[in-house]
């Protein structure tokens, strides 16, 4: 069944008359996961999101499935294999989305830095074994500071020593979204974007047993009921869960604000994607990332007590970025005016847990137990030592850093799973590469509630080979598969470029994209392959608003910006026709589209600064 207007329509009434296995509040990467997992495990399941899928936190990310070498700065190694472990597990399931893409770390003599040549060569020989690509095309290498320059000669050369190159993945955070999503929904999941809790429904005992909701497109409130309520809203957790706690209510979340800024690569031209440390010894490092003919950097990461559905990227934001990028490209000379486009997000942080943005615990380590770790790992690649002498000794040096306050495998976590004595279940914090893992500790939870309380028996599918819509390719032959599916699209007449594109971004799905050629209008105000996007989006993706389309669809608002503004007409024309919008409905459309487009173009900011 089509994932449609249609279909939230059917799913609306089936959430009232049911009464539900499992309710999920909150439609990003987390409750997105959970739903995967449990409709394909034959719970009935149903989500709500008080806005589009992926709108809140998981669309705003730094768009990578990061490997997150930086813990092994203090050898938190455990956090690194099961993070390496799970990108590879999301490649498998998701094979169309992260994309690998072979990472520079430029060193530089400056102190504080986060790694020397050294210690940056040991890591990257431990994390390469973590993610077994040691001997493989991905594996790790140095550059002297020449070769650095040839190949990325816009870099600061004064105090660059070299750098190191390994692999990590990009991503399209709300794509990985929203194909989860489509595939919960493929399996009987009710699915639905724009439906607000407003309150939990709670027994004579206080025992939560679901929600009330209402939907935020025609103002209907109605009841959900469900004999479990998982609450996986990330920075919302604590609101959710005040709901059923007003007495006994404890805060445990502590988000933090995150920056990205995209200009042209005619301004910024990087070859690969860019690691460094800021240059300003304040233990932050930021990525600078080219995409579709852009560049974008980022991010900053402060503390945020505002509005969470409205995180905006002030002047602070901006001039820090701009000055440290442009500190570390000394000719770009970026200005505020440079910038295309722009996005800020909240990180679901736990206040009790509360690891920074680039990883890493705050326990030092002896220099003994660093001289101590580095020596196994020499003796491990010159084949002296066995996996097992290494594992007993990071393992111990596990516990040494622990003895001075919490786990530091859990601190740089950071997710936690928990069930409030109304039995609400809470998952929270974490980050988009756990998103399965999370989703998994979550079922088992469930499964166990089930059985328990209800007499239900279910039994959960692999979540590691099972894949999200789109993702039915061989991971192991992405490159061979897209060729395959892009040549349906050159048969259907599109030039080669948008066939491998459509194939490249749309997986398996890319047939079903391509034999919209068939229908879409020639003479419509939209190209052949923007009009079999927009279609696809509104029939198959639960595309309900331009902003939707633009932002969280298809990207075209943050890395397309050049496109925007002769595409937004017809668009917003098409989606009126099929959707039969008023004139005042298309008003109300344009000008939320216009708002998101000048709060993405920092227009304001820009004003305010130029005077």
């Amino acid at each position: 069944m089509v994932f449609s207007l249609e279909r939230r329509k059917q799913d609306i009434q089936a959430m009232k008359e049911d009464t539900l296995d499992l309710l999920i509040i909150g439609g990003g990467i987390t409750g997105a996961g959970a739903a995967l997992q449990a409709a394909a495990s034959g719970l009935k399941t149903a989500l709500v999101e008080m806005q589009d899928f992926a709108e809140g936190t998981s669309s705003r990310s730094t768009k990578l499935v990061h490997g997150g070498i930086r813990y092994l700065k203090n050898f938190d190694v455990e956090v690194v294999a099961d993070t390496v472990s799970e990108r590879a597990t999301v490649q498998r399931i998701a094979p169309h989305i992260p994309k690998p893409s072979p990472m520079l770390l430029p060193i530089y003599d400056e102190p504080n830095s986060t790694f020397t040549m050294f210690s940056l060569k040991v890591a990257m020989d431990l994390y390469d074994q973590l993610a077994d690509v040691t001997g493989t095309k991905y594996a790790n290498y140095v550059l002297s500071k020449e070769q650095v320059l040839e190949r990325e000669p816009a870099l600061q050369e004064e105090g660059l020593l070299g750098a190191g190159v390994y692999l990590d993945y990009v991503n399209n955070d709300s794509r990985l979204v929203i194909e989860n999503i489509k595939r919960a929904a493929a399996d009987g999941g009710y699915m639905v974007s724009r439906m607000k809790v407003v309150d939990l429904l709670q027994d004579e005992n206080g025992r939560v047993y679901g929600a009330k909701v209402e939907d935020q497109l025609t103002g209907e409130t109605f009841d959900i009921r469900a004999r479990v309520v998982l609450n996986a809203t990330g920075p919302w957790s604590d609101t959710i869960r005040k709901m059923a706690e007003e007495e006994t209510f404890t805060p445990q979340m502590r988000p933090t604000k995150g920056v990205h800024l995209v200009v042209s690569s005619e301004k910024l031209s990087v070859p690969q994607t860019t690691y460094f440390d800021t240059g300003r010894q304040d233990g932050r490092m930021v990525f600078v990332i080219p995409r579709e003919g852009k560049t974008y950097f980022g991010t900053t990461d402060t503390d945020y007590t505002g509005d969470l559905e409205h995180p905006t990227v002030t002047k602070e934001d901006v001039e820090y970025l701009l000055e440290v990028v442009n500190g570390r490209y000394p000719e770009a000379g970026i200005t505020v005016d440079d910038i295309e486009a722009s996005w800020a997000g909240l990180r679901p942080l736990l206040s009790s847990n509360p690891s920074d943005y680039n990883g890493g615990t705050k326990n030092a380590l002896s220099d003994e137990s660093v001289n101590e770790v580095i020596s196994v790992v020499e003796s491990y690649l010159d084949n002296k030592a066995s996996r097992d002498d290494v594992s007993n000794v990071l393992l111990n040096l596990e516990s040494e850093a622990a003895d001075g306050g919490e786990n530091p495998s859990a601190v740089s976590r950071g997710s936690s799973l928990t069930r409030s004595e109304d039995g609400l279940l809470t998952l929270a914090g974490g980050k988009i590469t756990d998103y399965r893992k999370m989703a998994e500790g979550a079922m088992k939870e469930i499964l166990a509630i089930l059985k328990e309380e209800h007499g239900l028996t279910y039994e959960v599918i692999d979540s590691k080979t099972y894949p999200v819509s789109g993702g039915d390719i061989d991971p192991a032959n992405v490159e061979e598969e897209t060729e395959r599916l892009a040549q349906i699209g050159i048969d259907k007449g599109l030039d080669e470029e948008s066939a491998r594109y459509i194939a490249g971004f749309y997986g398996s799905n890319a047939p079903k994209v391509f034999e919209l050629v068939d229908e879409v209008d020639e003479e419509g105000e939209l190209d052949t392959v923007d009009a079999i996007r927009l279609r696809y989006a509104l029939e198959e993706e639960m595309t309900l608003t331009p902003t939707d389309f633009f932002l969280r669809r298809t990207n075209l608002l943050l890395f397309n910006r050049h496109r925007l503004d002769e595409l937004k007409t017809a668009v917003i024309n098409e989606m009126a026709r099929y959707y039969g919008w008023t004139e005042n409905e298309t008003q109300q459309h344009t000008d939320e589209l216009d708002r998101v487009i000048a709060e993405s173009d920092l227009t304001e900011l820009k004003q305010t600064i130029n005077g």
